[in-house]
């Protein structure tokens, strides 16, 4: 499966050449990385090419590298990843995108997948990346007045308020939260890169 995929990438070279920013084949697995310039142009040609055919966006997720490799990355802080599937082909793939982190903003793909049009509004919910051209780019698990973007790594885990319904005045009150954070998940070491220098320091 990886050779096939090896294929794919030298092809994706091949009709993309300087667009591409890197690729990778891991695990049986492609992933592209390119500019957000690039984004739209790419897929339109990803999805209308015979021999790419990705119909499908089957799943786009943003992801806060803030604190990935036990905190030794340098690179940009948000990207949005992009899953794409060829029924046609029987292959997939995944893309990459590295946006700002100041104003994280990134191109809607709702014009290319429609399907996209959750996908970026909850990658804007809880992360807070715009997706320029959205139709209607609103907050979609979070309350209407919730500020913050809960799955930043800097977002605390009890959250900032905490809401209730007052018997009182009788209606929904927002108040600060009223519990200690506290971290309940053990520390799990894993033996892989991000963790290797834990190891060698005997787990500490």
């Amino acid at each position: 499966m990886s050779d096939y995929y090896r294929q794919l990438e030298a092809q994706l070279k091949a009709r993309f050449n300087s667009q591409l920013s890197a690729t990778n084949v891991e695990i049986a697995e492609l992933t592209v990385e390119l500019p957000r310039e690039q984004l739209l142009s790419v897929c339109q040609v990803l999805r209308d090419d015979p021999s790419f055919a990705f119909e499908q966006l089957i799943d786009l997720c943003g992801v806060d590298y803030s604190e990935y490799g036990n905190g030794s990355w340098s690179g940009p802080r948000f990207a949005v990843v992009y899953h794409l599937l060829s029924i046609k082909n029987n292959h997939r793939l995944r893309l990459r995108c590295f946006v700002e982190d100041d104003l994280p903003m990134i191109p809607s793909v709702i014009p290319i997948w429609h399907s996209a049009n959750w996908y970026e509004r909850e990658a804007f919910d809880l992360f807070g990346i715009l997706f320029e051209g959205h139709p209607d780019l609103r907050r979609i698990l979070t309350d209407y007045g919730f500020i913050g973007h809960p799955f930043r790594k800097d977002f605390p885990i009890s959250g900032h308020v905490e809401m209730r319904y007052d018997p009182d005045l009788q209606r929904v009150v927002y108040q600060p939260v009223s519990i200690e954070p506290r971290e309940l998940v053990p520390r799990v070491i894993r033996e892989d890169h991000r963790y290797q220098d834990i190891i060698e320091q005997g787990g500490k």
